[in-house]
């Protein structure tokens, strides 16, 4: 029940750096397309101003990148432990279930 309300809290976790993830790239599109207008009117004032404001959010589009893909490493590692001490506290169950799989699987193959 404790994986359950972890998997709940992750979930709604990842939509909400998701949906930030897609601002943030929109508004990095957004900077890139007025670095290309900059370009066409080669001003070196817009030119400069463009380029400092398309780097600045390229690298905050990185870090929220880099941070999210340590969020979803440690929710994997954090749900390897959990199966891995399940499989120590239920070793029977872990037989059973995984050969159940394994039937599954074989019939699936198996209807080939």
């Amino acid at each position: 029940m404790a994986m359950q309300k972890i998997g709940d809290h992750t979930t709604s976790a990842t939509g909400a750096n998701t949906d930030q993830l897609k601002e943030d790239l929109r508004h990095l599109s957004q900077t890139v397309e007025e670095l290309l207008h900059a370009s066409a009117e080669d001003s070196r004032e817009s030119m400069k101003e463009a380029r400092a404001r398309a780097q600045t959010r390229l690298e905050a589009t990185r870090a929220r990148l880099s941070a999210q893909g340590d969020r979803l490493a440690a929710g994997a590692r954090e749900s390897v432990d959990c199966a891995d001490r399940y499989v120590h506290d239920n070793p029977w169950t872990s037989v059973g279930i995984g050969a159940a799989a394994g039937v599954v699987v074989g019939m699936l193959l198996g209807r080939r």
